[in-house]
C-alpha cells in the first residue's frame, strides 16, 4: 500500500508540474484569448490556403455528383498506400450489398443516418440506424453492407483509413464472390 500511494503521489506531482507547464507556455503574452471574440464580431481575413487549405461547405457540397453512392476524395487515395479520407453521400432507397474490406476504415456520421447490417443475408428491413453524429468502425475482413433507408434524407459519411483497401462482395453464406468482370462493349 505504501509503494502504491507514493506512485500516486508521484503522478499527481507530474500532472500538477506539466498543468503548470502548459499554462505558463500557453499562456498569450498579450493576455488575449478566444473568449475576446463573439459571434457577433466580423470574421477576420480567410486563412492564407498555403498554410490552411479548404474548400467552403458550399463547393464542397456541389462536387457530389449521380445517384446513389457518391464519393469526394478530401485526401489520399483509397486504391493507393498511404492514409485517405473521403466523404461518402448515400442517396434514400441505395446501399451496398454483403462485402468485407481488407482494412480497417473509420467512419464518422456527418448528417442524416446511415443504415447498416453486419449480416450475410441481404434484407434492407433488418438495417439498423446510425444517427449523425455516430461513429462506426468497419472491422476488417467482417462482413457488413449499408446505405440509406428511402423516405429519409441523405446519409453522409466521412471516411478515414489506410490504403490500398479492397473490397470483396460476398455470397449469402459470407464467402467471397469472384470478382465482377468488366462489361464488354457491344458490338
Amino acid at each position: 500500500m505504501h509503494k502504491v500511494a507514493r506512485i500516486f503521489i508521484g503522478t499527481v506531482a507530474l500532472v500538477g508540474i506539466a498543468a503548470v507547464a502548459y499554462a505558463q507556455g500557453g499562456a498569450p503574452s498579450d493576455g488575449k484569448s478566444m473568449a475576446d471574440a463573439s459571434v457577433k464580431d466580423p470574421p477576420g481575413p480567410v486563412p492564407n490556403p498555403a498554410n490552411i487549405p479548404f474548400i467552403p461547405p458550399d463547393k464542397l457540397a456541389g462536387m457530389f455528383a449521380g445517384n446513389g453512392e457518391q464519393q469526394i476524395k478530401l485526401f489520399g487515395d483509397p486504391s493507393k498506400p498511404g492514409m485517405y479520407g473521403v466523404l461518402i453521400k448515400w442517396d434514400p432507397g441505395k446501399g451496398s450489398r454483403p462485402h468485407f474490406h481488407d482494412q480497417d476504415r473509420f467512419i464518422y456520421v456527418v448528417s442524416g443516418t446511415w443504415w447498416v447490417s453486419s449480416s450475410n443475408h441481404y434484407d434492407p428491413k433488418l438495417s439498423y440506424p446510425m444517427p449523425a453524429g455516430s461513429f462506426v468502425t468497419d472491422l476488417a475482413n467482417t462482413v457488413h453492407w449499408d446505405g440509406a433507408r428511402a423516405g429519409g434524407p441523405p446519409a453522409i459519411l466521412e471516411l478515414v483509413g489506410m490504403g490500398p483497401v479492397k473490397t470483396i462482395q460476398v455470397d449469402d453464406n459470407g464467402k467471397p464472390l469472384p470478382p465482377r468482370q468488366p462489361a464488354t462493349a457491344a458490338r
